[in-house]
């Protein structure tokens, strides 16, 4: 099974930018990342592909970027304008089903850790 490290989170003012990082132990065709809130549910935030193909939620579109670097099995999250509830947790996942996009037919597992990102005003 594939092993996912998350890092880069911390704690910014509103407008900030930050980047994270998810290093795969394997080279997994499509990972995610995802956030969840206190007392949310977790929310698919975008995916990337092997083949560069990427998928961004709306709720973050204009402002979030992804990326995968296939030498280096590593999926950024490149995070500019953010604002109070982009605060969460957030997740890097592997695709297990369905397409590579943030979609609700699509599954993803094998969570890494986490990694806090909390946005002041």
């Amino acid at each position: 099974q594939v092993q996912l490290v998350e890092s880069g989170g911390g704690s910014v003012q509103t407008g900030g930018s930050l980047r994270l990082s998810c290093v795969a132990s394997g080279y997994p065709y499509c990972m995610g990342w995802f956030r969840q809130a206190p007392g949310k549910e977790r929310e698919g935030v975008a995916t990337g592909d092997r083949s560069g193909i990427t998928s961004v939620a709306d709720s973050v579109k204009g402002r979030f970027s992804i990326s995968l670097d296939n030498a280096k099995s590593t999926l950024y999250l490149q995070m500019n304008s953010l604002k109070p509830e982009d605060t969460a947790m957030y997740y890097c996942g592997v695709l297990v089903s369905g397409p590579c996009s943030v979609g609700p037919r699509s599954r993803f597992g094998s969570w890494g850790q986490g990694t806090q990102v909390t946005v002041s005003s």
